[in-house]
């Protein structure tokens, strides 16, 4: 199992955690002094109170969490957040209030889900030419029906 070392920056902070053991992604909790209104289609960043060592090679990727986007319209505004290994600084996620009405986010509220991922170092060639394929250039719905 990866080991990753995660620091508590408040006392009122909390450990990610999965809902089961076969879940991917690891609940992330709002860290707040008072609750947080987010007014209908707008961005409030919201403090988790932790920070963490991904190890090289890996990275953190933040995601929305699927009752709260559909239950309450509240979802990462970045849409996945990317948070390098080399990132020492509190994981905030911006959430973005989707629906009509304005929400709330109370301290302790799963907020989105991290999931730890392997990544390809890749390094890119400029080249003249590239092979051709069946699909060509074709894009945006180009191979469905």
């Amino acid at each position: 199992m990866l080991k990753v070392l995660l620091k508590k920056l408040r006392e009122n902070a909390r450990i990610p955690t999965r809902g089961s053991s076969a879940a991917a992604g690891y609940d992330l909790y709002a860290c707040l002094d008072e609750p947080v209104v987010i007014e209908p289609q707008t961005t409030v960043k919201i403090g988790t109170g932790i920070t963490a060592a991904i190890p090289d090679g890996y990275f953190a990727a933040c995601f929305a969490r699927s009752g709260l986007a559909s239950r309450q319209g509240l979802r990462p505004a970045n849409c996945v957040g990317v948070v390098d290994s080399d990132y020492r600084g509190e994981y905030i996620v911006a959430l973005y209030n989707d629906s009509n009405v304005p929400r709330t986010v109370q301290d302790g509220d799963r907020i989105a889900q991290l999931v730890i991922m392997p990544y390809l170092q890749v390094e890119f060639e400029e080249a003249d030419e590239l092979p051709d394929t069946q699909r060509g250039a074709g894009g945006f719905g180009s191979t469905g029906k």
